[in-house]
């Protein structure tokens, strides 16, 4: 299985030129044999590439823009969903590759088969637990009902004596309880404060975020835009050419 890689060797967008570069440098590190496929000089390789991507993950003009990769004739992703495996150390399923042994990857995978089987122990641990097993012989007893009588009398001295206990314990509380609510209101209306700060300030930090986010989503849009047009430009442009070499051996042959 080989990877290929679409991508634009001419783009005049400095976005699309570092994706290029971050995918391809990411394969060449991890050894991913992959191929190159430029569009900015192959009509064919657009062409193919534009007929491949799933219509349901291309932009709303309908031209996907590189890099986009496939695994042979298999599409894998675009750059956003190729930086996502990358975030999530999912990159070879990403790319429908096996991991390689000793990788996170194949670590991950690991983890995630044994917790699996470790589930599937422990359900089956519950389903042998959940046996009934009568009294007498999980206590190896078989005079039962004679040693409980005996065991009920013993059993009720020591709730008599348990619930004493428990009472002294009661009142004792009751007397340190009346000291602990000042405490707590001071606690409370501290914890109070220090919540609306918090809060304050994490609301803040959202805005800014989310402002940050709107002004990166803008500036890429406007450099995907501007690669569109320099595409459709260099279209027009070879189009042109095409066209004026045909009257010129359409003349020249006239002359002859």
């Amino acid at each position: 299985m080989v990877i290929k890689v679409f991508l634009a060797s001419s783009s005049g967008s400095t976005a699309i030129k570092k994706k290029q570069q971050d995918v391809v440098g990411f394969l060449e590190a991890l050894k991913v044999d992959y191929t190159q496929l430029d569009i900015a000089c192959n009509e064919d390789n657009r062409m193919w590439m534009r007929q491949n991507v799933p219509t349901e993950k291309k932009p709303t003009n309908g031209i996907p823009l590189p890099p986009q990769i496939f695994n042979e004739e298999s599409y894998c992703g675009d750059y956003d969903t190729f930086f996502d495996a990358k975030e999530d150390n999912s990159v070879y399923e990403f790319l429908g590759l096996p991991p390689p042994p000793g990788s996170k990857e194949a670590e991950k995978a690991q983890i995630v088969e044994n917790g699996t089987h470790a589930e599937e122990t422990i359900a089956d641990e519950n389903v042998d637990e959940s046996t009934e097993v009568p009294v007498e012989e999980r206590n190896g007893n078989a005079h039962g009902e004679e040693e409980e009588e005996g065991e009920g009398g013993e059993e009720e001295e020591e709730e008599v004596a348990e619930g004493e206990i428990a009472d002294d314990e009661a009142t004792e509380g009751e007397t340190a309880g009346d000291e602990a609510p000042a405490e707590e209101e001071e606690a409370v209306e501290e914890t109070d404060e220090v919540t609306e700060d918090t809060r304050a300030r994490a609301e803040e930090e959202e805005e800014q975020e989310e402002a940050d986010e709107d002004r990166e989503e803008e500036d890429l849009q406007s450099e995907e835009e501007e690669e569109l047009r320099q595409l459709e430009d260099e279209e027009e442009a070879e189009v042109q050419e095409e066209e004026e070499e045909d009257v010129e051996e359409t003349q020249e042959e006239e002359a002859e």
